[in-house]
């Protein structure tokens, strides 16, 4: 196992960008939505074109994710702070992240942000759980919008948020392992 120390010290030096991921449904007339701020997120192909992102198990988001076709990857800005905060420090499990925001029903019910103008409309190639705190969904993009060059919201912009689920929520590893 890798030293905890120097993965922690790599890990905290990197600044990635932050994005608001947003997901939902449709069924039956039921609308079901579910958003939240992520940091965990990279282009994973060229050709075919295929984007990643890790959501926390312990998000109301990942498990409407995991009844979703669709997800909404919404590239903040550096003037999005608030938006980094009500996706980030509210749960949906309590809160309505959306109410007051201008949204449209996008692919399979996602919700889409009309105020992020840097977005992936993305379709759920695949999901791996390995063991760890978040899950993994493999995409497509199926739609791409940008409104031009832009500065990213980075994560040391938001360090001072409080997330709306702590650490201790998240499920805990399964204690078989590959060999390592």
């Amino acid at each position: 196992m890798p030293e905890q120390d120097a993965f922690s010290t790599i890990m905290s030096s990197v600044d990635t960008p932050l994005i608001v991921v947003t997901t939902g449904n449709d069924t039956d007339g039921v609308r079901e939505w579910g958003g939240c701020l992520v940091g965990f997120h990279t282009q994973a192909s060229i050709d075919p074109e295929r984007y990643c992102l890790w959501l926390s198990k312990a998000n109301h988001t990942t498990r409407v994710a995991q009844r979703s076709t669709h997800l909404v990857v919404h590239f903040l800005t550096a003037d999005d702070l608030a938006l980094a905060e009500r996706f980030g420090t509210l749960t949906g499990d309590h809160d309505d992240k959306f109410a007051g925001l201008r949204t449209e029903a996008g692919p399979g019910g996602v919700p889409v942000l009309l105020d992020c103008p840097h977005r992936l409309v993305v379709r759920r190639t695949s999901l791996l759980d390995e063991g760890g705190d978040h899950l993994c969904l493999a995409t497509e993009p199926v739609a791409v919008a940008s409104g031009g060059p832009f500065t990213p919201l980075r994560l040391s912009d938001a360090a001072h948020l409080t997330p709306g689920h702590e650490a201790e929520e998240r499920h805990a590893p399964p204690t078989e392992r590959a060999p390592g």
